[in-house]
């Protein structure tokens, strides 16, 4: 049965850990699917991992719409969440919505995730009123790496802990239905988890948020030199360099291609 925003929600009302993993692909989107993950982030990361990028910031709508089109494509049953990228809803509420709607009526997605409280608790509660659900995005967001000097942890300090606290609240008042925490103390993450309704999604956040998520590159163990944050269920990297070695040495050998590999 495909995965709704009221599970999700009912994920934290029962007590339920879950995940959600970050996706870019119709047959990566399969795979996790059948494997019975329930949310699928496609995620402004694309920009680093897939495409290239130093960082989040130049992602592109065209491109989030693109990957997010290929993801609906590729999963039956998860929840498809697209990332608004940096500058799709900052300059207005009305262009957010625009922007926002895209998702659901180009690409396919079941919701859209963005980053930060203050204005966008505005724009969250425009789009929830307009059958949009959103999932919320608090702690180190991506996109201000510029403003906050790099990829930090948040909320250490009173006052930063107190904002995002205030944030948290304000996002699930405007009817987010989830909210993911990214690096900020585990004692923050439990403070807040316990404070919503709704459930958290921890990412660097410790062990006390409803569900956790992962990038794909990160969890298969393909991006060298991963963040603290990230834990390899796999090591890929290695193998995929491995493979590429001795495919050249079979061909270079004339090994391969074998007759079973060849048309009469």
């Amino acid at each position: 049965m495909p995965v709704t925003v009221r599970d999700v929600r009912g994920f934290k009302e029962r007590g339920e850990r879950f995940v959600m993993l970050t996706a870019y692909d119709a047959f990566s989107a399969q795979l996790l699917d059948e494997a019975g993950i329930p949310l699928l982030l496609v995620g402004d990361t694309l920009g680093m991992v897939v495409l290239g990028y130093d960082s989040t910031v130049p992602v592109t709508m065209e491109e989030m719409l693109h990957h997010t089109a290929a993801v609906a494509r590729g999963a039956t049953n998860a929840l498809v969440v697209g990332d608004l990228p940096f500058m799709s809803y900052q300059v207005s509420v009305e262009e957010g919505m625009r922007n926002a709607g895209r998702f659901l009526k180009e690409a396919g997605a079941h919701a859209v995730k963005l980053e930060g409280g203050g204005r966008a608790v505005e724009l969250v509660e425009r789009l929830t009123a307009s059958g949009i659900p959103v999932m919320g995005h608090l702690g180190l967001t991506p996109q201000s790496v510029n403003q906050i000097g790099g990829y930090r942890v948040q909320g250490r300090g009173d006052e930063q802990a107190e904002a995002i606290m205030s944030d948290a609240k304000d996002l699930e008042a405007a009817g987010a239905f989830s909210l993911v925490l990214e690096a900020v103390p585990r004692e923050l993450a439990r403070d807040v988890t316990a404070s919503l309704a709704i459930p958290t999604i921890g990412i660097g956040a410790g062990p006390h948020c409803d569900g956790q998520v992962l990038v794909f590159y990160d969890f298969l163990g393909i991006t060298p030199n991963p963040p603290k944050l990230a834990k390899a269920y796999a090591s890929l990297g290695p193998q995929i360099t491995d493979a590429a070695r001795e495919f050249a040495r079979e061909v270079a050998e004339h090994r391969f291609p074998e007759d079973r590999h060849s048309y009469s």
